[in-house]
């Protein structure tokens, strides 16, 4: 059990350093996380993007790029394929996105000669570390997956207890989530949710435990399940919480990040490796500690 996001950061300290490609690499934000996660031999990078810019910002937050390998490519949709190659070639392990928008960077991931797929459904997973829970805490899916279909929700859920599993997280515990803790017809997410808790039981979705259909608090609270009178085993020691589409995962997301006190770091899952997948408004610690994650997963 991971109680802070510095206990993953030291895990990726104690891996072999990993070399990551980052795509559109002129980021302020981004090539300071990175020159972090260097200092701590975690990563070394790969940057593929504007030479010019990449040596002007490492100028200004004197960032030595001795011995790194720079590749030229100023189109950032064209940085993004360029940086996916790196990956198939074996000079890097990871994929991080840069100054590039994200259709661009994940049609290269996906593109299906070319790119990183691995499995039909990539999907983004987050971990927080909140002030008002016992542990790390996983969302998914908040950043790709608008209103997925039940086959997607399945391998959205996979891919959150994969994550898991790369961390020694052997049997993670899952809530998936709607507005009610009881099945109803007329209410979607709690029928899959229900379903997804059925297909578990009958060893179709396995290395995890599933409850749902739960409402938010009996996922994270045992007395708030109590109170209802719910016996679940998940109940209060959630590990990751499968949301019902991408508007209440990001609304979630932001809430605990903004409001809720909470620090995070994100990778997406389903490729043949862990990508880096930030947002603009993700500080450069939730950057630094996506790199960590990344690289503890490998």
């Amino acid at each position: 059990m991971y109680t802070k996001l510095s206990e993953i950061l030291d895990v990726a300290k104690k891996k072999k350093t990993r070399k990551v490609a980052v795509a559109a690499a002129a980021d302020l934000h981004v090539l300071k996380a990175i020159k972090e996660a260097m200092a701590q031999n975690i990563v070394i990078p790969v940057l593929v993007g504007n030479t010019e810019q990449i040596k002007k910002i490492a100028t200004e937050i004197d960032f030595s790029l001795d011995g790194i390998e720079i590749i030229e490519e100023p189109n950032p949709n064209k940085a993004a394929i360029v940086a996916v190659e790196q990956i198939r070639k074996g000079n890097a392990d990871v994929l991080m996105k840069g100054l590039v928008s994200s259709g661009p960077f994940l049609k290269a991931v996906l593109d299906k000669e070319k790119g990183l797929r691995k499995s039909s459904t990539l999907s983004h997973v987050a971990f927080f570390e909140s002030p008002f829970y016992h542990k790390l805490l996983c969302v998914s899916d908040a950043a790709l997956n608008v209103e997925p279909e039940f086959k997607e929700k399945v391998a959205i859920l996979n891919n959150g207890v994969d994550a898991l599993h790369r961390l020694g997280i052997k049997e993670p515990k899952v809530a998936v989530i709607g507005a009610v803790e009881t099945v109803n017809p007329k209410m979607i997410p709690s029928t899959d949710a229900a379903l997804m808790t059925m297909m578990n039981k009958r060893n179709q979705i396995k290395g995890c435990i599933v409850d749902g259909p739960l409402a938010l608090d009996n996922a994270v609270s045992a007395e708030a399940a109590h109170h209802k009178g719910i016996d679940s085993p998940v109940a209060g020691e959630v590990d990751l919480i499968l949301t019902p589409d991408i508007y209440s995962a990001n609304i979630m997301y932001k809430t605990l990040n903004f409001l809720g006190g909470a620090t995070s770091a994100a990778v997406i899952m389903g490729a043949t490796v862990p990508v880096i997948l930030t947002s603009r408004s993700d500080t450069e610690h939730t950057k630094h500690m996506s790199i960590a994650l990344a690289a503890a997963m490998e």
